[in-house]
């Protein structure tokens, strides 16, 4: 439902509803107050237009009745010339606009589309945080598609089982996330978990630090090293990108797998090593086993278990979701209150296709709590060959001040500069084309 018309005046109210329809609104009429408040709770999607004079309970005492039910439901008040500072005392308030008879019908439907954005842009607010909320912070792996479920269980099956474990997905999809879930799940998970990035340490260095080092091993080796392998006994050892390592080094790191032992440079015994391995790629190792690139012992030793990680396009239903999530969480974080998303936000994480996957999801996230996001764009108003002349130059100055507007991010000083207007004739014109001046701020700024 776009709008609910209040009016005592049955014929006043049909007019304005056909009015409203023609134009392609779905619309409620009520005869009253009581009526419209009986039947409007939060979920209502749409925009309360009512009149200001009606027996009973009138507009203004349903506007405040209205803002229990929904402090930020829209109200739009239609006037009579004696009832205006009624009306403006209803803005300070917060009713969305107030309209003063006899008013244009276009003014009244610009009013109502610009309402209704707003109305649908605090609905997906809402869903975003009811969303984040209710995926909590027991289980890290978030996600409502099926296929998250699917991983969320086999994690469950597999932590406790003690055998090593294969996860597979693109950069950003939450490897490591889930290598860490596997040891706080496991009996493991009072003893270290180690992780290592194999492709983030130098060949020359890679080595040493997994198997450790004797004192005196090799020139600058002047004390002994507890490696990686050895720090995680007990614990869980994840090896993160496996595909950078040598062939070499993959040698060795076959023999720790099949003998649970390993040999620091410099020392002549094996140690023995209690560990579970998790290891990740972001590239398919079996492609890379038929390209010779890759072990294929290693690769099968490896995939004692497997796991795949889905990456975000293949379950865009979560996406906002996790955006809800992220969003609260940073600003948190940056000690901020969470801004109000707006529609190119909401339109970015519908389109967008994640190639970073969560990761990226969870940066763009922070930039959008510290207000770094491009401000809405102005709306452009086309003129129109049925509106009359005075009509269309209202829709050329709509749109000079919300292009001013924009430009401005919202700053109202440097708005009323650029046009060349005293501040009050600004206000004025702001409420007379239904003008939202905050949809112009950056996120997080009030």
């Amino acid at each position: 439902m776009d709008v609910a018309f209040i009016d005592d005046d049955e014929i006043l109210r049909a007019a304005n509803v056909q009015a409203l329809m023609l134009a392609g609104l779905t619309v409620a009429p009520f005869g009253s107050a009581q009526a419209a408040l009986d039947a409007i709770d939060p979920t209502f999607t749409g925009v309360v237009v009512s009149d200001v004079r009606m027996p009973r309970i009138d507009g203004l005492e349903l506007f405040r009745r209205m803002r229990k039910v929904d402090p930020e439901l829209p109200v739009i008040l239609i006037t009579g010339h004696g009832d205006i500072a009624m009306a403006v005392e209803a803005m300070r308030e917060g009713a969305y606009d107030f309209l003063a008879k006899p008013y244009a019908g276009d003014r009244l439907l610009g009013s109502i589309r610009h309402a209704l954005e707003k109305r649908r842009l605090v609905l997906e607010n809402r869903e975003l945080k009811r969303a984040a909320e209710a995926a909590g912070e027991e289980f890290p792996l978030l996600g409502a598609d099926p296929a998250m479920e699917r991983l969320r269980q086999t994690l469950r099956q597999l932590a406790d089982a003690d055998v090593d474990v294969l996860v597979e997905g693109e950069t950003g999809s939450g490897k490591e996330v889930v290598a860490n879930l596997l040891h706080r799940l496991s009996h493991r998970s009072t003893r270290p978990f180690v992780a290592v990035n194999c492709g983030a340490l130098p060949e020359t260095m890679i080595e040493s630090e997994l198997f450790g080092h004797e004192a005196g091993a090799f020139t600058g080796a002047l004390k002994k090293r507890v490696g990686r392998i050895a720090f995680a006994n007990g614990g869980t050892l994840f090896l993160d990108e496996i595909e950078a390592m040598s062939p070499a080094l993959q040698v060795k790191l076959l023999r720790v797998l099949e003998a649970r032992e390993v040999i620091p440079l410099g020392a002549n015994e094996a140690r023995k090593v209690d560990i579970r391995v998790v290891t990740a790629s972001k590239i398919d190792l079996r492609e890379l086993v038929r390209a010779d690139k890759f072990r294929e012992d290693l690769y099968y030793r490896l995939h004692v278990a497997a796991v795949r990680i889905p990456p975000l396009r293949e379950r865009r239903s979560d996406i906002a979701l996790l955006f809800g999530h992220f969003l609260a969480h940073a600003a948190k974080r940056f000690r901020r209150e969470p801004p109000l998303v707006g529609r190119p936000v909401l339109d970015r994480l519908e389109a967008h296709d994640w190639p970073g996957n969560v990761r990226e999801l969870m940066h763009y996230a922070e930039r959008v709590a510290l207000g770094l996001v491009d401000p809405p764009a102005a709306t452009a108003v086309l003129p129109d060959t049925s509106l009359t002349l005075p009509q269309r130059v209202e829709a050329f100055e709509a749109e000079q001040i919300r292009a001013a507007l924009a430009t401005a991010q919202g700053d109202v000083q440097a708005t009323v500069k650029a046009l060349g207007i005293p501040r009050k004739t600004f206000y004025d014109k702001l409420h007379r084309h239904g003008i939202d001046q905050n949809a112009f701020r950056p996120a997080g700024r009030a």
